[in-house]
């Protein structure tokens, strides 16, 4: 398979293995779909790892499959091509994307779907689409504009260029920079560290967030205020309030 899911600690890792360079063919896209979506359901991943193995995240589309395709073929196909990655945006559970190499087009918008990035030193980020005289079609144009903002969006969109993990950290497109040779490794403790937390409430903290950033302020206000008193029926709410007043901070047990 292109795709598996590995799961060790509550962390399931969502493993792209197409080498040389991880192209997301149609195949593989609607594998990491049907996987995003068991991540999804299964109750042992708490936390998910995006890895595209230690030389190379994904490096786009697959180019000379696209090729092939005429004007009714991509309309036919788009739209699976979206909902596969968005299958992987709506995991509501912690997911961070582990950059190695190149994550360029499609690996780039795949990095987007994540809620953290952490990028090898030796990472190129970029969506390179102009250059083929098309635009992102997998939520780039989208998920880029509401990370980093429009304008440095446009940028990168309308000139192609690919950014170093440097540059990818100070316009906030990756979150981390560590060796190139750490990258899984700190990913997976970050995701691990979360998987030890309070699924409920981690669910209710991602989906308030990423509701109020599609929407006005007002309905972003009460998707949070609904979450918030309906953590107050949660024994992991009654386990961490009752810890903090016996134990002090940070020292809750959650199941």
């Amino acid at each position: 398979m292109t795709v598996s899911l590995e799961v060790a600690e509550g962390v399931g890792t969502l493993r792209l293995d197409r080498p040389p360079m991880n192209a997301l063919d149609i195949a593989t896209q609607d594998r990491l779909k049907e996987l995003a979506e068991e991540a999804t359901r299964r109750d042992d991943v708490r936390a998910v790892v995006i890895y595209g193995g230690e030389r190379v995240f994904a490096a786009g589309a697959d180019i000379k499959e696209m090729q092939t395709m005429d004007h009714a073929g991509m309309v036919s196909r788009s739209r699976a091509l979206q909902d596969s990655f968005t299958a992987v945006a709506r995991i509501p559970k912690p997911v961070v994307a582990a950059v190695t190499g190149y994550a360029l087009g499609g690996g780039c918008e795949l990095a987007l779907c994540a809620d953290y990035r952490i990028a090898a030193d030796n990472a190129k980020l970029g969506q390179p689409e102009i250059l083929l005289g098309l635009i992102p079609g997998a939520g780039g144009t989208q998920r880029l504009a509401r990370l980093i903002g429009p304008s440095r969006a446009k940028d990168l969109i309308f000139t192609g260029r690919q950014v170093r993990a440097e540059e990818a950290l100070a316009i906030g497109l990756v979150d981390r920079v560590v060796p190139a040779a750490e990258v899984y490794e700190q990913a997976h403790a970050w995701a691990a560290g979360l998987a030890k937390g309070p699924a409920i409430a981690l669910r209710a903290a991602k989906e308030s967030v990423d509701t109020g950033l599609e929407t006005d302020i007002d309905t972003g206000l009460a998707v949070e205020r609904n979450w918030f008193a309906g953590l107050f029926a949660t024994e992991d709410r009654e386990r961490g309030m009752r810890s903090f007043v016996e134990e002090g901070p940070g020292k809750a047990v959650f199941r």
